[in-house]
C-alpha cells in the first residue's frame, strides 16, 4: 500500500475511533476487513492513539482565535496525523507531512480545510 493511501486510510479509521472509541487494532482489523494491513497505517493509527493528548496539546497551543473542540472533526484528525508525524517520523520530510494533510483537508474538508490545515501546521513548525 503506498502511503498516501495508507494516510487516507489511517484517517478514515481515526476519524471513526475518535467518534466511537473503539480499540485501535480491532478498528484497523474491522476497516480493512479482507485487505492486507500495511505497516505504515498501523504505525499512524497506533502512533496518534497513544500520543493523543500530547498532539493535541502541541496542536492547541497553535490555533489562533480556535479551541481544539471548535474544530470540525476532520481538521482535527488530520492535524493530529500530520502532527504525529512532524513530531515522531524523521524519515519523512516536514514537507511532505504537510502536503499530504492539506491534501486530505481538500478532499474531506470543505473548501477553507487544506488553508486552515497548512496555516495550523506552519506554525507548529516554526
Amino acid at each position: 500500500m503506498k502511503r498516501h493511501l495508507a494516510r487516507e486510510k489511517a484517517f478514515q479509521i481515526l476519524f471513526q475511533l475518535d467518534i466511537n472509541d473503539n480499540d485501535p487494532q480491532q478498528a484497523i482489523e474491522a476497516f480493512l476487513e479482507t485487505e492486507k494491513s500495511d505497516d505504515f497505517l498501523k504505525m499512524l493509527v497506533e502512533g496518534v492513539t497513544e500520543h493523543k493528548e500530547k498532539l493535541d496539546s502541541i496542536i492547541s497551543e497553535n490555533l489562533e482565535n480556535w479551541t481544539l473542540n471548535r474544530i470540525a472533526s476532520v481538521e482535527r484528525t488530520i492535524l493530529r496525523i500530520a502532527t504525529y508525524e512532524l513530531r515522531y517520523l524523521e524519515d519523512i520530510p516536514n514537507n511532505v507531512s504537510i502536503n499530504e494533510a492539506v491534501e486530505l483537508g481538500n478532499t474531506y474538508g470543505d473548501d477553507k480545510s487544506g488553508k486552515f490545515i497548512n496555516g495550523v501546521l506552519s506554525k507548529i513548525l516554526a
